[in-house]
């Protein structure tokens, strides 16, 4: 039903970026990387899922220690 509104979107997006540097395209991504980005990418990383993860371990924990020791 929106295949042809999806196909009319997508080829005036390829348009209006005709001429732009992509960085998916492009094969030396390391290049436009500088010193330390990837250390801040896992820095980054791991501050946003380990608080995550660490809650969900608990969580999953606690409802185990429910059942076994309630």
């Amino acid at each position: 039903m929106f295949r042809g509104r999806f196909e009319r979107a997508r080829a005036l997006q390829k348009e209006q970026m005709k001429g732009r540097d992509l960085a998916y395209d492009d094969a030396n991504i390391e290049d436009k990387l500088e010193k330390h980005d990837t250390l801040a990418m896992i820095l980054a990383a791991l501050l946003t899922f380990l608080p995550a993860t660490l809650i969900a371990i608990a969580v999953i924990c606690l409802i185990g220690w429910l059942f076994l020791f309630r």
